[in-house]
């Protein structure tokens, strides 16, 4: 048996319309949840619930507007690293330093790429000098720095769900 596969639950139409409102509006109440699917408050709570627990829906959090935070710059950084395959440390420590938004672990030549948002390009030297370079497995970076971002977003695309009408 593969331990890394996921077990997906069976979702339904509601369970989309639910997630399609909680991601435009996390701060949505159940009840107007509720209002807008046509559901009664107390089984809306119980899908929630549901959701919550099967790792679908992972936290609710406010999205900020880093430049109005004198955080305006990001960057993607890819790095590359001397750890052996099946070893996560490296990424265990980029992703608890506070700058990385991101850690993906990438297929390549590199072995992570990061996106990163920091106040601007001393700063974004500063970090790559004292705590990129203060992690011993990181042999290589390469850094691009974003001009404009014309789409950010952490919303996922839905599956359209059509029931049989009887």
């Amino acid at each position: 048996m593969n331990v890394n596969k996921i077990r997906l639950p069976k979702m339904d139409k509601t369970d989309y319309q639910i997630l399609k409102l909680l991601q435009e509006n996390a701060r949505i109440s159940n009840s107007e949840i509720a209002r807008q699917i046509g559901m009664v408050p107390s089984g809306m709570l119980e899908r929630i619930r549901k959701l919550e627990e099967n790792g679908i829906i992972q936290e609710y959090t406010a999205r900020l507007k880093a430049e109005a935070l004198n955080l305006g710059l990001i960057a993607f950084v890819f790095v590359r690293s001397t750890e052996p395959p099946g070893s996560m440390d490296t990424a265990q420590k980029l992703a608890a330093l506070p700058e990385v938004l991101e850690v993906h672990h990438v297929a390549g030549e590199d072995c992570y790429l990061l996106k990163i948002r920091l106040k601007d390009n001393h700063s974004v030297a500063v970090f790559m000098r004292e705590k990129i370079g203060a992690i011993s497995t990181i042999v290589s970076t390469r850094t691009t720095i974003v001009l404009d971002t014309i789409k950010e977003t952490s919303k996922i695309k839905l599956p359209i769900i059509i029931e049989d009408e009887k």
